[in-house]
């Protein structure tokens, strides 16, 4: 075999080699991709279609992008947390209340990054965009709030697990996913008797894993 023959089959296999790289890099950052927008993607591509689904996700991703959205010192989450801590312990003797007050801690949150809260269908439509996968809980809150004070003491605890779980993935997206929006609600309702559902919002470990790695998602977030 010649030298020139040699060569052109070693170019061959790097271009080969390259472009596998490129596919399979392709292929995670479009997973991760739909993990942050996880059921929002699904649903409106049920509806319009998987090409306008994504130019729709794309022509959000450029509005938010636009926005500056920013992430939060150290100082004010330290102050959120210690407001979602209240609100927490608010739910034993006021349930109706907390959850109330967790939506406006979500909002607040939002606002403050930079996201544009006076709109509601324009804010679950910006926070689909990085935030997509907790948006269904977020939607179940906000109908559970809506009827607070006739809703079950079972419905208003998982209102404020949706909200937790979107608060908590604002609070610490300053890059990769939140390991507190990631733990399950079943995580959490293991720890306590289930005649007593109002515990399981009080005693999850909702902040102590803030530190915790671990995320694969290479998409970048604000």
């Amino acid at each position: 075999m010649s030298a020139g023959t040699i060569v052109l089959i070693v170019l061959i296999l790097v271009i080969v080699a390259v472009a596998a790289a490129v596919t399979s890099m392709r292929m995670r950052r479009r997973a991760a991709e739909r993990n942050l927008v996880g059921p929002e993607y699904d649903r409106l591509a049920g509806e319009v279609g998987p090409r306008k689904a994504k130019a729709e996700f794309e022509k959000r991703r450029q509005r938010v992008n636009g926005l500056g959205i920013r992430s939060l010192g150290a100082e004010r989450r330290t102050a959120y947390t210690g407001q979602w801590d209240a609100a927490q312990e608010q739910f034993v003797d006021s349930p109706a209340q907390a959850v109330r007050t967790a939506e406006s801690l979500v909002t607040a949150v939002a606002a403050d990054r930079g996201y544009e809260v006076g709109d509601r269908d324009r804010l679950m439509t910006d926070l689909s965009v990085y935030h997509g996968r907790l948006l269904d809980g977020y939607r179940s809150g906000l109908r559970t709030t809506e009827r607070a004070d006739q809703a079950s003491t079972e419905a208003l605890r998982r209102a404020l697990l949706g909200y937790r779980d979107l608060f908590f993935d604002l609070l610490e997206s300053s890059g990769g996913i939140s390991t507190a929006a990631a733990q399950a609600p079943d995580q959490v309702s293991a720890q306590v008797p289930a005649q007593q559902p109002w515990k399981q919002v009080t005693q999850g470990r909702h902040w102590k894993t803030r530190h915790q790695e671990g995320s694969d998602v290479a998409a970048t977030r604000p």
